[in-house]
């Protein structure tokens, strides 16, 4: 009879232990909004407010610091924006498929760094989503603006993307040209174009430059799934909300074939020399930042600031690594991860090591949703975030989600903190950054994912609400926790 009542109180007490580790554990609240659902319009102005003149001196205490020649910000909205007739759980499975799609792609490039294209430089990710039109689940690059090319300028959508470098855009007279949703850019009618002679500094920047009879310099950008940009290699004025940037090196792109659709072209963030924040560097400092709030219509819109004032004195900085194989990512060093106030066991830096040859590594990436982890460190995650959410009813798996919760009915949980340690920045995600909607019926999943490449990935879900600093001039990168109020 002892050792049956022994039993029981054995089992008692594990309970009691589990239950005073879990409450241990560092909590917030998570309030439980529904899916986002987007603007039904899109707003776009030509200038800069009065309101948004005051974000861009982010360490001013002045409500209206004065603007400068040397500071440029602009809008960005998210692709979800332009797609029409979707329901808010049809537009997050497309943003699903796509992110699938550009994993895959940047996985594939860092395992291969090496394939140059016929004139424009290494094999970047594909920059557009065919679902800003179509809903086909092709592509990525997330976020676009609007902006003025040539002189007078004619104002065309942009995608904004850091994992691709060549700044292009569509030009007339096509010979293939995808559609897109303003007028194909004519170089003819701009005061403002050039195109670049063979031998010139700009066209030797080219990975693999070609010429014409004429010896102007071509490009060509081709990407992972077949499509490819082909043209002429030029520079142009382009003007963002007023501000005019002369002699930007761009392709002008007669023959452009793919599921490229809405949008005319890609306005390339990278880390490479032709990206725009390289070719604009004795303007602008070679800086710049981005804000991208959620997606919902109450959001005001997400932005991004060039120059000085891109750089916030609240950021918390992490170097730069240097891949010799491929010059387009940002790399960090991720060292580990806390999960309730607690690193978690067997998430080392070892797991993220970028090695000499440019296999492994972390990278941030604007396009990507979910961030990827390597198996182990993402097995390990997890396992910490189930232990810690004992208390919360478990849910089916979803997509590319294994930890999902069924939430239906409540308003809001205690979860646990999940802080990413990075070398001299400790970067402490909101719990809206981690535990997400899946669907309009209460089902919350947690919003990482493991990866059996080498190549992790933070994505733009873990960057919301945060001020992401890239300070190329002192080659590191920064997160400003409320650079977005």
């Amino acid at each position: 009879m002892e050792g049956k009542a022994t039993l029981p109180l054995f089992f008692l007490s594990l309970a009691a232990i589990f239950l005073s580790l879990s409450s241990a554990l560092d909590h917030q609240t998570l309030l439980l909004n529904p899916l986002p659902t987007p603007p039904t319009t899109l707003s776009w102005t030509d200038t800069i407010s009065e309101s948004e003149t005051a974000q861009l001196d982010p360490n001013s205490p002045s409500a209206t610091p004065t603007p400068t020649p040397n500071t440029l910000s602009v809008q960005l909205h998210h692709i979800d924006a332009v797609a029409l007739n979707k329901t808010p759980t049809q537009l997050f499975n497309l943003r699903l498929q796509r992110d699938a799609f550009r994993v895959k792609t940047l996985t594939s490039l860092a395992a291969s760094p090496n394939r140059t294209t016929r004139g424009g430089g290494r094999v970047p990710i594909r920059g557009f989503s065919s679902s800003v039109v179509s809903g086909l689940s092709q592509g990525s690059g997330e976020y676009f603006t609007r902006l003025g090319v040539g002189t007078p300028p004619r104002y065309v959508y942009m995608v904004l993307d850091t994992g691709s470098d060549v700044v292009w855009l569509q030009c007339a007279p096509c010979r293939r040209c995808y559609k897109q949703s303003d007028p194909i850019f004519d170089p003819r009618k701009s005061r403002s174009f050039a195109t670049i002679p063979c031998g010139s500094p700009l066209c030797r920047k080219l990975d693999s430059p070609s010429c014409n009879s004429k010896k102007t310099c071509l490009y060509q950008v081709s990407y992972g799934d077949g499509s490819f940009t082909f043209g002429e290699f030029s520079t142009e004025t382009l003007t963002f909300r007023g501000t005019k940037v002369g002699r930007v090196a761009i392709g002008c792109g007669h023959d452009n074939e793919g599921l490229f659709v809405g949008a005319a072209g890609l306005l390339g963030l990278g880390r490479g020399k032709l990206s725009f924040p390289a070719l604009t560097g004795s303007r602008f400092n070679r800086k710049f930042s981005y804000c991208l709030v959620d997606r919902s219509a109450s959001s005001k819109p997400s932005s991004v600031v060039f120059g000085d004032s891109a750089v916030s004195r609240t950021a918390r900085f992490t170097p730069l690594l240097a891949n010799p194989k491929l010059d387009t990512f940002y790399y960090v060093e991720l060292i580990g991860i806390s999960v309730g106030g607690t690193r978690v066991p067997g998430i080392t830096a070892s797991l993220f090591k970028l090695d000499r040859a440019g296999n492994g590594g972390v990278i941030l990436d604007s396009g990507t949703s979910v961030t990827r982890l390597t198996r182990p460190a993402y097995n390990a995650l997890r396992d910490a975030f189930r232990a810690g959410t004992s208390g919360l009813k478990r849910g089916p798996q979803f997509s590319l989600f294994d930890t999902c919760f069924d939430l239906s009915g409540r308003t809001e949980v205690k979860v646990p903190t999940v802080v990413l340690h990075f070398r001299n920045a400790d970067v402490s995600l909101p719990a809206t950054n981690y535990l997400i909607p899946v669907d309009s019926s209460g089902s919350f999943c947690f919003a990482f994912a493991g990866t059996m490449g080498g190549l992790s990935i933070i994505g733009n879900i873990q960057q919301q609400g945060f001020r992401i600093v890239y300070d190329l001039a002192g080659s590191r990168v920064g997160f400003s926790p409320r650079g977005c109020a």
